[in-house]
């Protein structure tokens, strides 16, 4: 995919931000969209299905909590990919973006050519693609990779875009213990720099939506899943 068919949907209530950002995402040739709101942003975003959105945490009409939530409930948006971009660091402000789907978090003052670097980082899975099975099954779970689909027991089960690429990761070889580098490599892509309780929140979501006793803590070095 060339950047030229890459969507990005920029939403943030700073007008120059916009400004700035919009003008060095667009110069890498890529489609941009912008709202300063989280409900226009949804409704722009169910529209015209974004590759990417990067959202402000703090702003009016909906948050970016809120409105990454919404998009996350919304099918056509399964495969987007959300990053939030805030000036608030607080590891609250993080877990809370994670646990409503997020799959990345940048805080801001950044510099702009850091920010496209990262926007080409997180944009790589959906341009490259990593070659794998179409259907995995383990159990009573049948994972579709090429619909981002999981049904377990005839009940279709939706999971952000992360989440499904972790479980995927995992169940390709139940059993094996993942190191907790390799999930991070291999999920979020190694020049992804996300906080160090991503991988936890999102196993946490993984049991509360799939079953608890599919997927077992190993202390000290990662996670596996159990049959």
């Amino acid at each position: 995919m060339k950047n030229k068919d890459i969507k990005i949907l920029l939403v943030d209530d700073d007008a120059d931000i916009l400004e700035i950002v919009g003008f060095n995402l667009e110069a890498e040739n890529y489609q941009v969209f912008t709202a300063k709101n989280g409900k226009d942003a949804l409704t722009i975003a169910k529209k015209e299905i974004p590759n990417l959105v990067i959202l402000d945490v703090m702003m009016p009409e909906m948050d970016g909590i809120e409105t990454c939530e919404n998009m996350r409930k919304a099918p056509v948006l399964n495969n987007t990919i959300i990053t939030f971009l805030t000036a608030r660091g607080e590891d609250y402000s993080q877990v809370a973006g994670f646990d409503v789907g997020a799959d990345d978090y940048i805080t801001k003052p950044i510099k702009p050519k850091l920010l496209v670097s990262k926007v080409k980082a997180l944009l790589r899975r959906v341009k490259e693609g990593a070659p794998a099975e179409d259907v995995l099954k383990i159990g009573n779970i049948e994972i579709n990779r090429e619909e981002y689909k999981i049904i377990k027991d005839k009940v279709e089960i939706i999971l952000p875009r992360k989440e499904f690429e972790l479980f995927y990761l995992l169940a390709s070889k139940p059993g094996k213990v993942f190191k907790r580098e390799e999930i991070l490599d291999k999920v979020w892509g190694n020049e992804v720099i996300v906080g160090g309780r991503t991988i936890d929140v999102h196993i946490r979501k993984l049991r509360e939506k799939i079953g608890d006793d599919l997927f077992k803590t190993i202390k000290g070095v990662g996670y596996k899943i159990e049959v």
